[in-house]
C-alpha cells in the first residue's frame, strides 16, 4: 500500500516535470538565441578538428556522413557547415582562451532550417585537451515514440544542448555551470568539444542527458549529412588582456536584477549605456555621468537583454532579465 504523503510527493513530481520548460525558439519573449551578428560576440573559432560519425549507427554499412569539411566551421557562422554523423566530434580551439563572465561565454551555431528540426550535440569544454567537462544537458521530450527521419521537437523541453536554434541563431552556454567541476581552468578553456546526439529511443544506441533521460531527436538520418550539422562557435568573454588593466579603474553595479520597470547603472565614470536584445538590435541609448542613472524598461518585453557601458577606455557587456 503506498502512503498519502509519498504519493503526493509522486504526483507533485510528475505535475512538475510535465510543467517544466526551458528557454523557447529564437524571437520568443524569454528565448536566449544568440544572432551570428551580435555584437557581443568577439570572435570565432580558428581550429577544428573532426571525427565522423556513422551515416545510421544502426546500420553502419551505409559508412560515415561526409558533407561539409573542417574549414567550414572557422571564422563567422554563416551557414556553411560539417556533418558530425551518429556520435561524431569536433574539438575547436581558438586564438584567445574563452573565460568565466557574465552571463553566457560561448554560442554555438547549428543549421537547422526552421525552429523545430532540431539535431543535437553534448558540449564539452577543457582548458589542457585532455581533461573535458560536459555541461549539464537536459531533455524533456517524450520517449514513448520515436522522432522520426523529419520529425520536430519544441526548444522548450531542451536545455544546455547544442542545436536547439535554428541557422543564424546560436545556442548560449555559461562556465559557470561547470564552477564546480575538478581539473578545469574556468578562466582558460583553450578548447569545446561537441559530440553528436544520437536520437534513437532504442537504449541499444540511445544518448542520455544528466539526469538519466534518454534524448529524442530525429533519428535515423541515414545521409551524408547525418547528424550535429556544426557551424561555428563564437566566444562572448576572454580573460587576455585583463592582467593589464588597470585596476579598479571602473567600477558600476546593475540593479535590481532580474528587475520589473527600472533598471538602475551605479558607475563611476562618464559612460554610453545601451541596452540591446539578443540579437543586438539597440532599443534604449542614454549617457550616464559619474554617479547613477536609472533607465525606464516597462516597455520591453519579458526576457533577456543586455546593457553595453561604453567609457572612454573600456566596454562592458552586463546582461540582465525583465520580469514581466
Amino acid at each position: 500500500m503506498i502512503h498519502k504523503a509519498s504519493l503526493i510527493l509522486v504526483l507533485n513530481l510528475y505535475i512538475l516535470n510535465a510543467l517544466a520548460q526551458y528557454a523557447p525558439a529564437a524571437g520568443i519573449a524569454g528565448s536566449n538565441a544568440i544572432y551570428k551578428d551580435s555584437s557581443i560576440i568577439l570572435g570565432w573559432a580558428t581550429q577544428c578538428n573532426v571525427q565522423r560519425g556513422w551515416q545510421n549507427i544502426a546500420d553502419t554499412s551505409m559508412g560515415k556522413a561526409s558533407y561539409g569539411t573542417q574549414a567550414n566551421t572557422l571564422g563567422k557562422a554563416d551557414n556553411s557547415t560539417i556533418s558530425l554523423g551518429d556520435r561524431g566530434t569536433a574539438i575547436l580551439q581558438f586564438q584567445k582562451p574563452i573565460s568565466d563572465g557574465p552571463l553566457w561565454d560561448f554560442v554555438v551555431f547549428e543549421n537547422a532550417f526552421n525552429d523545430e528540426f532540431l539535431e543535437l550535440a553534448f558540449v564539452e569544454v577543457s582548458s589542457d585537451g585532455i581533461n573535458y567537462v560536459r555541461f549539464p544537458a537536459h531533455s524533456l521530450t517524450q520517449v514513448d515514440s520515436q522522432v522520426t527521419t523529419f520529425g520536430t521537437l519544441n526548444p522548450i523541453k531542451i536545455n544546455n544542448l547544442a542545436g536547439k536554434y535554428k541557422v543564424g541563431y546560436g545556442t548560449p552556454f555559461d562556465l559557470h555551470d561547470l564552477s564546480d567541476s575538478a581539473n578545469i581552468d574556468l578562466q582558460n578553456i583553450n578548447y569545446i568539444k561537441l559530440i553528436d546526439v544520437v536520437g534513437s529511443i532504442d537504449t541499444t544506441y540511445a544518448s542520455f542527458d544528466s539526469n538519466g533521460n534518454i534524448i529524442n531527436d530525429p533519428f535515423p538520418t541515414p545521409f551524408p549529412s547525418s547528424g550535429f550539422d556544426l557551424d561555428a562557435i563564437g566566444y562572448l568573454h576572454t580573460s587576455v588582456g585583463e592582467k593589464n588593466r588597470p585596476k579598479a579603474q571602473i567600477k558600476y553595479s546593475v540593479f535590481p536584477n532580474p528587475c520589473a520597470n527600472k533598471l538602475t547603472i551605479k558607475i563611476n565614470n562618464d559612460a554610453q549605456i545601451i541596452v540591446y536584445d539578443p540579437l543586438s538590435h539597440p532599443l534604449i541609448n542614454t549617457h550616464s555621468s559619474s554617479g547613477r542613472v536609472t533607465i525606464d524598461v516597462s516597455s520591453l518585453k519579458k526576457g533577456l537583454y543586455f546593457l553595453r557601458i561604453i567609457t572612454k577606455t573600456q566596454n562592458y557587456t552586463q546582461g540582465f532579465i525583465k520580469l514581466y
